[in-house]
């Protein structure tokens, strides 16, 4: 019941064109009904009375009619057309709230979830939620009303043929109850295959670089067709149980029309019906065509729309566990001292990523961090803007623990340039600009001097208005790099975060690069994260991190003399030597 509240919650800015759709369906189920009355009145009344007083009723009755039908057909089109616009404003604002509770929640459940499946539930889940919006109240009230009122109208002509046939609804109710359960499960199995497609097809495509130079398409295809096939294998699920129902639904339609000729018969030879009310009812069963097939439809709408909400429920019920505090501050304009409080840091049911962490940075100061592999340096810069929380300790900018501190003035004190550097689809403008959307044209031709990039987009036929492409395909690793720097100088924080910002580049562009990146740090509190030890020699203190907690600290010449870690990797790299 909580989740059929939750979802009734979306209908209430929209209460107005969801009761006047039920005033339509009201009337279209009522003119429905109304032929076979007209039809029963016609044979009792109007025919056994003279021929002129018979073509007037008949002329009143096609009058009655068409202003009957007339009304029905633009209440017809109210419900096709506004109850489709209601579900569609219904779906638009969940898809707005799933994609805000996507944006709120932390890296941790984006570590644990695919891209795939997170996209399955934003687009296709939402779209069969809506056709629930839509159809579903509206179908179970059209065909509530016309049952209810068929069988009303059938017991004023015949109250025991009329129970029969009630007998024979309730039969089928009872059965359609029954395969509704079962299919109840298949329909979610169906969602979730449906996703594993998705994920299948979304981890192809965003590696099919990576694909086509291993020369794997066959292994991606026999991992897509496998996914393909049990999606195939739960929809032929799914159709079989529709097809158990549909048909069943066909045998007690089949044994209403039974019971009406052979029962009804028995009854014309008691006297108890008249052959002209024999042809009534048989028109009333076929009006119960009409709900049977609503509620048919309904029962697979329902069990796609339901499974879907749940996996929407399931996901706005995700706690968010990086959120602003009650009395969270606004930090204004950071100073950038930074400290870290024996901070102990672990992921979700696993061991310790980080244990007993305690340095202190000093304003418009550089702190470099080295050590191999999987020590955690690239995790304590993420504590830093709080992309997760310490589970332990304290990090503090300017001596407050940034969970005091309002995440949005808190990043905003914060760049960071990474190894693995995301451009968005769209012109190198719009991404230079992502650091700071309202900026002038000018100030992004500035931030692009500055970060070297500007002569290279000059060189481009369409300058700053060139399109780079999905991930930036069209621009090399130096280029796309020297863009995320343009990015933080446009953005301009007290704070930076330098993440192996210079790995894997060519000499040409790691020398540009590092020139602007040496002016991007001037004045700025700096944590470096690096592999090659030539860009961290002048850092004011270089913390190695081993085995998840600080070995050794100290400045380039002092850790030389300590002739540790960071001695032995500064002899491989300069004199070639390994590391033992």
């Amino acid at each position: 019941m909580e989740i059929f509240k939750r979802f009734f919650e979306f209908y209430k800015p929209h209460k107005r064109l969801f009761f006047f759709d039920l005033i339509c369906a009201t009337w279209v189920a009522a003119v429905d009904l109304s032929f076979p009355q007209l039809l029963y009145y016609s044979t009792h009344v109007l025919f056994v009375q003279g021929k002129s007083d018979i073509f007037r009723g008949c002329v009143l009755i096609a009058a009655i009619m068409i202003v009957l039908y007339a009304i029905r057909y633009y209440c017809q089109h109210y419900i096709t057309t506004w109850g489709h616009i209601m579900g569609a404003r219904m779906e638009s604002e969940m898809r707005k709230q799933l994609f805000e509770k996507y944006q709120a929640l932390s890296f941790s459940y984006y570590d644990r979830n695919n891209t795939g499946i997170m996209m399955s539930k934003l687009v296709s889940d939402l779209f069969d939620i809506s056709e629930l919006a839509h159809h579903g109240p509206e179908n179970v009230f059209l065909a509530v009303m016309e049952l209810t009122g068929a069988f009303v109208l059938m017991g004023i002509i015949n109250v025991y043929l009329a129970a029969i046939l009630f007998v024979i609804m309730c039969m089928m109710l009872f059965f359609g109850i029954k395969q509704n359960r079962k299919m109840k499960a298949i329909f979610l199995d169906n969602r979730k295959k449906i996703a594993d497609v998705n994920s299948s097809l979304q981890d192809s495509l965003a590696g099919i670089r990576v694909v086509k130079s291993f020369g794997n398409e066959k292994i991606e295809h026999e991992k897509f067709q496998y996914s393909n096939n049990e999606f195939l294998h739960s929809k032929t699920e799914s159709y079989m149980a529709m097809g158990r129902f549909v048909a069943g639904g066909g045998v007690f339609v089949g044994l209403s029309y039974m019971a009406v000729l052979s029962v009804g018969g028995y009854f014309i030879g008691q006297n108890m019906l008249q052959p002209t009310d024999l042809a009534v009812f048989a028109l009333y069963i076929g009006i119960f065509l009409n709900p049977i097939n609503m509620l048919v439809n309904f029962t697979e709408q329902f069990q796609k729309g339901y499974t879907g909400f749940c996996r929407f429920v399931e996901i706005m019920d995700t706690p968010v566990t990086i959120k602003n505090k009650a009395d969270a501050q606004d930090i204004g304009i950071a100073k950038g001292d930074i400290d870290y409080k024996h901070v102990f840091f672990h992921y979700e049911k696993e061991q310790k990523v980080l244990e007993d962490i305690d340095f202190h940075v000093d304003a418009g100061k550089t702190i470099a961090l080295v050590g191999p592999s999987g020590g955690g340096k690239t995790t304590i810069c993420s504590l830093l803007p709080r992309f997760y929380d310490v589970t332990k300790g304290s990090v503090c900018i300017d001596g407050k623990d940034v969970r005091d501190i309002t995440l949005e003035s808190l990043r905003r004190n914060i760049g960071i340039v990474q190894q693995d550097v995301y451009m968005f689809n769209g012109t190198i403008k719009s991404n230079i600009a992502y650091g700071k959307p309202d900026a002038s044209f000018e100030e992004i031709m500035e931030a692009a001097k500055r970060a070297n990039i500007h002569d290279f987009i000059m060189t481009l036929p369409d300058k700053y208005d060139s399109l780079v492409g999905e991930r930036g395909t069209r621009l090399s690793g130096g280029q796309k790099q020297r863009i995320s720097i343009a990015r933080v100088f446009l953005k301009n924080p007290r704070i930076l975060i330098l993440d192996e910002a210079t790995s894997a580049l060519d000499n040409e562009s790691e020398r540009y690069i590092k020139e602007a990146l040496e002016l991007l740090a001037k004045d700025r509190t700096t944590i470096v994260v690096a592999h090659r030890l030539s860009t961290i020699q002048n850092a004011d203190e270089i913390l190695v991190i081993r085995h998840h907690n600080i070995t050794e600290r100290g400045n380039h010449d002092a850790l030389i003399k300590q002739d540790g870690l960071y001695a032995r990797y500064y002899r491989m790299q300069f004199h070639k030597q390994t590391v033992k």
